[in-house]
């Protein structure tokens, strides 16, 4: 398939992009940048699937609700998944940081009903998803971390 090929300038570009988020936030103690584009900033602290090694991501959240944080594995509009994506595929447990607090939450993929009626909320967010969407050749998975009961 013509657009799921490697592409090391986009996927460098990905990487550079959350080591300096990652930086910045070390930097300052956690206290910058709170938000990214009008959107909380989180991190998010899965386990590579391939590796078992603890992975950071920095993402933002469109949509939080009742105790559960929605993310949008959009990858700018890519034709691949994000990689944090397939690792919360294979192993759902992850911890998400926002200003600061940590908590352990489960991740999963939202059913085409969950996406429908948390899609508008997240395009009225940011309007750049609706763009990635139409970009994109695949449904753009939307992902619910729900808070996880020890």
């Amino acid at each position: 398939m013509a657009g799921r090929e490697h592409r090391p300038v986009v996927d460098a570009g990905f990487k550079l992009m959350n080591a300096t988020h990652r930086a910045i936030l070390l930097v300052t103690g956690g206290r910058y940048p709170r938000t990214l584009l009008g959107m909380p900033a989180v991190e998010l602290h899965t386990i590579g699937r391939k590796t078992g090694a603890r992975r950071t991501t920095m993402l933002t959240s469109p949509v939080q609700y009742e105790g559960r944080v929605v993310l949008v594995a959009s990858k700018g509009g890519d034709d691949r998944d994000p990689q944090w994506y397939r690792n919360l595929t294979r192993n759902p447990d992850v911890e998400i940081t926002i200003a600061g607090e940590t908590k352990k939450m489960r991740a999963r993929t939202a059913s085409p009903e969950e996406k429908a009626a948390l899609w508008p909320d997240i395009v009225a967010t940011y309007k750049g998803y609706a763009r990635y969407q139409e970009r994109a050749d695949r449904d753009i998975p939307v992902v619910i971390c729900e808070p996880r009961v020890v």
